[in-house]
């Protein structure tokens, strides 16, 4: 691959995400049956290898903690096949 091609690869991805972002919102708001209740919810930041977890319930943070050790996995295994494949 070329860089052009990964530029325009990553370009829109971002600006998939940030529509994505912006359909949710407007569901959200646009909602009739909008219900007052509990709000749960968990995210994780990963930073090089180490993922770092919060939530608010054990059950999200448990689920986000998973997932994002399946995430770097597969970035380890990843970089790893890259690696080699360069050789």
């Amino acid at each position: 691959m070329d860089t052009q091609t990964l530029y325009s690869l990553g370009t829109t991805l971002a600006f998939a995400g940030i529509l994505i972002i912006i359909v949710a919102t407007a569901l959200i708001v646009l909602s009739k049956n909008r219900k007052k209740g509990n709000v749960k919810g968990a995210g994780a930041i990963i930073i090089g290898p180490i993922p770092i977890v919060f939530g608010t319930d054990k059950e999200s943070l448990k689920t986000v903690l998973l997932l994002s050790i399946g995430l770097t996995a597969l970035l380890i295994i990843l970089i790893l096949v890259l690696h080699f494949l360069s050789r």
